[in-house]
């Protein structure tokens, strides 16, 4: 059961097709800014090759504090993606050192949060993860997002028939087959992903 202001959800739990990216929330301000402003945003140069999925759901990490740091408390449908700066996101920081970077601002719908959240287990940190509705309707811990050999083509077919329905990659970026180390383990492979401190400084 998903609630949100004490109303019952559960007609907008993803549908067991849906595609749904995992990204990290580094701040409880971000958090906030998703809540009240509608919006999500990843670093261009740092960003998974399809961010126009169904639903966006969003690690938390350390920076949450006890009883909130590394789980997946609340998800959002994804309603649209512009690319931007960070100066025009983040007005009120004309001078970051990253103002004029080009980022995705991901339009979402309103947080829904989940009842029992999803958490880390041994998946301490991470950057993003490619996962299905069916799977994240019944996780208990970010392994169980995890998109298993005999499922991952149908999901990388699922990616790049997003791609194309919004014409945003070519074809030879995104083969038949996922060969790239970095994609394979986005759509769920076994390995941990690494320490990327860059990306926690570059949201």
């Amino acid at each position: 059961m998903i609630n949100q202001d004490n109303r019952d959800y559960k007609e907008v739990i993803p549908p067991p097709y849906a595609l749904i990216l995992v990204g990290v929330i580094p701040e409880p301000r971000d958090l906030e800014i998703a809540r009240l402003l509608g919006w999500y945003r990843i670093p261009y140069r740092f960003a998974p090759k399809v961010v126009r999925v169904d639903y966006i759901a969003f690690y938390q990490p350390s920076s949450f504090g006890e009883g909130h740091l590394g789980r997946i408390e609340t998800f959002a449908e994804v309603r649209g993606v512009e690319l931007t700066t960070r100066a025009e996101l983040i007005k009120g920081e004309p001078d970051h050192p990253r103002a004029d970077e080009e980022y995705y601002k991901i339009q979402i719908g309103p947080l829904l949060t989940l009842a029992q959240p999803i958490m880390a287990g041994v998946w301490k940190r991470i950057t993003f993860l490619y996962t299905t509705g069916e799977l994240f309707s019944s996780a208990d811990t970010i392994q169980d997002l995890v998109v298993r050999t005999e499922e991952r083509k149908i999901l990388w077919h699922s990616l790049r028939e997003k791609a194309s329905q919004f014409q945003e990659y070519r074809q030879a970026e995104l083969p038949e087959i996922a060969i790239e180390p970095e994609i394979l383990m986005m759509l769920g492979d076994l390995h941990l992903l690494g320490d990327q401190q860059d990306w926690y400084q570059s949201i």
